[in-house]
């Protein structure tokens, strides 16, 4: 199932001690890249969620913002953490003990350290948990956006690759009657000419032609890519990195098609060939 990497959710959490608040947004990019904005508070928890998020995903840029309110009262005056206190306590004893109280300890420097005062009443194990539980529900949600979208794109590869098999059945067709319509064009230059003529020189340029004209081996591996396309379409895994290589294949085999053509109707079919297989690759850069 093909997955965009274009997406976003939002899931709200409500708690005893206030509301959570989940934004994911996710962009195309070529290997996964999470960027996390948190509250003091939740920052502890950001490693256990670094790797869910590596568990479902595989590209793309991913903004994940967590926004908390509270519901604790002003009057109820400031929670403070006693276990990053007690630490903060340790630390500064062991420096007095060795270079000496050089100055009194700034009572509001230690406030403005990072988790002393807990933002959030009652219990902060739980309150923790809910914002993992909540951030898992809005990442399955953000994952069920990018599988919806990924699912509009399938139609347009089909659409395409359908159009491509039909320029590359009708080049296989033209093929025999360009072949002897080149090849009687050189006999009336020869004739025009008024020159005699001359079987090992005619017999020579049409072998030439017939090697610069056949590109039976570029249609044919045409055929092959857009059947591998077809393949990893299907496939449940991210296909994105596959299907641009993809791309670059069936580009230099119309590339080499259109070097090849000896008419404007083998040009103009090299020419159709890339368009689409271009209007492919814009799509696929956002497959995941």
């Amino acid at each position: 199932m093909l997955k965009s990497m274009t997406a976003f959710a939002r899931q709200s959490c409500s708690t005893d001690s206030g509301t959570l608040t989940w934004e994911l947004r996710s962009v195309n990019h070529r290997y996964l890249e999470p960027h996390f904005r948190l509250p003091d508070t939740f920052r502890e928890t950001e490693s256990l969620l670094r790797e869910s998020l590596r568990k479902y995903l595989a590209r793309g840029k991913i903004e994940c913002s967590l926004k908390w309110q509270t519901t604790q009262s002003p009057k109820d005056g400031l929670q403070l953490n006693q276990e990053t206190l007690q630490s903060l306590q340790k630390t500064t004893t062991a420096l007095t003990g060795m270079f000496g109280q050089t100055a009194p300890v700034d009572i509001m420097a230690i406030l403005n350290w990072p988790g002393v005062i807990d933002s959030e009443p009652g219990n902060r194990k739980q309150l923790l948990d809910d914002a993992r539980n909540s951030f898992e529900q809005a990442l399955q949600t953000l994952i069920a956006n990018r599988e919806r979208e990924g699912s509009q794109l399938a139609p347009l590869f089909e659409q395409r690759l359908v159009s491509i098999d039909g320029i590359v059945s009708s080049v296989r067709k033209m093929l025999p009657t360009i072949l002897e319509k080149q090849s009687n064009n050189i006999r009336h230059r020869f004739e025009d000419a008024n020159v005699e003529l001359d079987t090992n020189r005619l017999e020579q340029e049409l072998v030439l032609l017939a090697q610069k004209s056949d590109v039976a081996e570029e249609l044919d591996r045409l055929d092959a890519h857009v059947v591998e396309v077809r393949s990893v379409l299907e496939k449940a895994e991210p296909v994105g990195r596959r299907l641009d290589f993809l791309m670059q294949e069936l580009n230099r085999e119309a590339n080499t098609l259109s070097s090849k053509s000896i008419v404007t109707d083998t040009t103009k079919a090299a020419v159709e060939l890339k368009v689409l297989i271009e209007q492919i690759r814009e799509q696929v850069q956002n497959v995941e």
